[in-house]
C-alpha cells in the first residue's frame, strides 16, 4: 500500500510541478504554499490521476473512499414542461426523420415567425455609414457593385 501511495504522490507532485511550469496566469506564478494547498485538497478529494494506464482519477476508481461530489441541480419538472410547451408552440422541435430540420423550418407557415434580431440601432448604422463615407470606403464599395 505504501508503494502505491508514494507512487501516486510522486505522480501528483510531478503533474502539479509540470502544470505550474506551463501555467501562464495573469496573477503570476503560484507560490509553494498554494501548490501544497492544492495538492492536499486533491489528495483529500481523490482528484489525482491514479498510477497506471487507466487514466482515471482515484475518486473515480474508489468512489467509496472519497467524499461525493456535490450534485448539480437540474431543472424542475415544471421548468422542463414549460420549455416543452413553448417548443411545441414555436415548432422548435426536430422533426421525425433523417432531415434533422426543426418543424418550424419544414413548415414555417404553421408556426409564428421568429422575431428579427436587431444587432445595430439606427444611430449606429448611420454612424457607420458616415465613417465609411469619410474614409472613402462607401464610394469604393458602391462603385464595385455597379
Amino acid at each position: 500500500m505504501h508503494r502505491k501511495y508514494f507512487s501516486t504522490l510522486a505522480l501528483a507532485l510531478a503533474a502539479l510541478a509540470a502544470g505550474n511550469a506551463l501555467a501562464t496566469e495573469a496573477s503570476g506564478p503560484k507560490t509553494r504554499a498554494q501548490v501544497l494547498t492544492e495538492l492536499a485538497q486533491a489528495q483529500r478529494s481523490g482528484d489525482i490521476v491514479a498510477y497506471g494506464e487507466s487514466g482515471k482519477k482515484l475518486n473515480e476508481l474508489y468512489p467509496s473512499q472519497y467524499p461525493a461530489k456535490p450534485a448539480v441541480q437540474g431543472k424542475t419538472r415544471a421548468q422542463v414542461l414549460t420549455e416543452l410547451v413553448e417548443a411545441q408552440r414555436s415548432g422548435d422541435i426536430v422533426a421525425y426523420g433523417e432531415s434533422g430540420k426543426k418543424l418550424n423550418e419544414l413548415y414555417p407557415s404553421q408556426y409564428p415567425a421568429k422575431p428579427a434580431v436587431q444587432d445595430h440601432t439606427r444611430a449606429q448604422v448611420l454612424a457607420e455609414l458616415a465613417q465609411a463615407k469619410r474614409s472613402g470606403e462607401y464610394e469604393r464599395n458602391n462603385h464595385s457593385h455597379n
